[in-house]
């Protein structure tokens, strides 16, 4: 028999140890090279870190790293859906691009890098992004010249695709509408070793 009055609520105690699976598994991982790399080098310093399945287990990785702004000049973190290296050269990546969001300056710079990097992270691992199977990865790329955050992409010929990710990554990033961000293609900088923004918002 059932002793509770009546609209009292049963009270379900919280199970800890229940974790919750996001849709992919995610691979952070860390480069940092010693020397400035030309393209034959690259790679050579580049190192997985962790792979991870849970928000749990993200979060449980992200408090136990330094933040980007804590990091040396010259290192990169990048969040890759597993499988996927962080190079252009990758089969996944070959036919892609990335956009590219300058960290402002001016102002509390660092703490803008790192809620950028924090925010974009979250975007990309709640496949927050209505086209996510667009989405192959996320870096953060900490420079001397100024520090930057580069969502990678698969297929740079599908604008329409490729457009509704950039503006969604400014919405993620609270970048103002006036602040344009680039779309740059892996393919051109293999072969002309630059390229030229494709796409803006």
């Amino acid at each position: 028999m059932d002793n509770r009055e009546e609209g009292e609520v049963e009270s379900v105690e919280p199970d800890f140890n229940k974790k919750h699976p996001l849709e992919n598994k995610w691979t952070l991982w860390f480069d940092n090279p010693n020397q400035k790399q030309t393209q034959k080098q690259y790679g050579q310093s580049l190192r997985s870190v962790y792979t991870f399945d849970t928000v749990e287990d993200f979060w449980c990785l992200y408090n136990n790293i330094r933040t980007p702004s804590q990091v040396n000049v010259g290192a990169t973190y990048y969040l890759f859906k597993e499988g996927i290296e962080p190079k252009w050269e990758d089969a996944r990546n070959l036919k892609g691009g990335c956009w590219t969001a300058p960290v402002p300056a001016k102002g509390d710079g660092k703490k803008t890098l790192d809620a950028w990097w924090l925010n974009a992270v979250l975007a990309c691992i709640g496949e927050q992004f209505t086209d996510g199977d667009e989405v192959n990865g996320i870096a953060v790329v900490i420079r001397a010249r100024g520090d930057r955050i580069e969502l990678w992409s698969r297929t740079a010929s599908n604008e329409a695709a490729q457009t509704m990710v950039g503006k969604q990554l400014k919405q993620f990033l609270d970048i103002p509408e006036s602040n344009k961000i680039g779309f740059s293609v892996f393919e051109e900088k293999i072969t002309q070793n630059k390229a030229k923004d494709r796409y803006m918002v």
